[in-house]
């Protein structure tokens, strides 16, 4: 048997497996518990768009989302959430909750353009949202109440693009 072979009979190859298979399991299970905090406890998100000015710049926000308070009901009026579209169900939306069920709710039909104006009374289990610019958002003077469902979390936390870029840019050096 050459030197080559001697040596590579000799490597401890069970430990090594052992050792590979502890460290992938211990990825596969990081990676589990960020998919779980992400999806129902925290996560962040990016908003861009003219419908949140002047809460929000229109070149993007980061915003930290609280997942657990839409599931408990802790949704108030006045709280800026993040929410599945109703026209769209692959686009997530942040708006501002005006209205809860019961509530009786006035808007501008057309802001733009006149000042009629319209009261809707928000049905049980629903919401009424609307951006902050009204003149440059579509919202519930569009598609009506929002079923409470629809509400995937509420932003607790927001920073400037510019300022996450910085913070990354001053990390990586």
């Amino acid at each position: 048997m050459s030197g080559f072979a001697r040596r590579l009979a000799g490597f401890p190859w069970r430990e090594f497996a052992a050792d590979a298979f502890s460290r992938v399991f211990l990825i596969a299970q990081a990676v589990c518990a960020v998919h779980v905090v992400n999806a129902h406890v925290c996560s962040l998100a990016v908003v861009t768009g003219p419908s949140m000015l002047p809460s929000m710049n229109l070149a993007g926000d980061v915003v930290a989302v609280d997942r657990v308070s839409a599931r408990l009901g802790r949704v108030a009026s006045g709280d800026a959430v993040l929410l599945i579209s109703p026209e769209d169900p692959r686009k997530p939306v942040v708006k501002r909750v005006l209205g809860m069920e019961g509530d009786a709710v006035t808007f501008l039909v057309d802001p733009g353009n006149s000042d009629e104006s319209r009261t809707v009374v928000v049905p049980q289990g629903h919401v009424w949202v609307q951006g902050d610019n009204i003149y440059a958002s579509r919202d519930s003077r569009h598609f009506g109440p929002i079923p409470y469902g629809l509400i995937t979390g509420k932003v607790f936390c927001r920073s400037s693009m510019a300022m996450v870029c910085l913070v990354s840019l001053t990390l990586n050096f």
